[in-house]
């Protein structure tokens, strides 16, 4: 669980870890089309996939929302909520019917405050996503809007 799904993916959570983060989970379904957050909102929650699809998206001033990135199962929704100050760099919205674990950041954030080793783990495990996440969003804005041949696509 939380493990990668493509070879690019980031590492997953350490196993001791995981079982701990599951304590917390609540199981949430989103049906097609359903935005679990938009740019620029409060990130108070995040989601790891166990079924579906998620979008991630990105304003683009004058145009519609750029998808930048596709998660699926096993996949981290969300990484905002565990930096200040805790707002939503993109958006994200279910392009199919989802399951998922969902966790309360405010409370994630304080166990990992509880305990140094868990906050470790859990702060490089989501260092990654984002890592990866910027690295996508880079090369998909260069394959929309960049010169021809600039990224790969998504």
């Amino acid at each position: 669980m939380f493990a990668p799904s493509s070879p690019g993916m980031p590492r997953a959570l350490p196993v001791e870890h995981r079982a701990k983060l599951l304590e917390t989970a609540r199981e949430v379904s989103f049906p097609q089309g359903t935005r679990l957050f938009e740019e620029g909102g409060r990130a108070d929650r995040f989601w790891v996939i166990r079924t579906g699809t998620v979008e991630l998206d990105m304003h683009v001033p004058g145009r519609r929302a750029a998808v930048i990135e596709r998660l699926g199962h096993n996949e981290l929704v969300g990484w905002s909520w565990l930096y200040s100050p805790h707002v939503w760099h993109l958006g994200a919205e279910a392009a199919t019917p989802v399951r998922a674990y969902e966790f309360d950041a405010a409370a994630v954030r304080a166990m990992g405050e509880d305990e140094p080793a868990f906050g470790r783990a859990l702060a490089l495990w989501v260092g990654r996503v984002v890592a990866h996440r910027l690295h996508s969003a880079r090369v998909r804005l260069l394959d929309l809007y960049g010169p021809y041949g600039a990224g790969s696509g998504v």
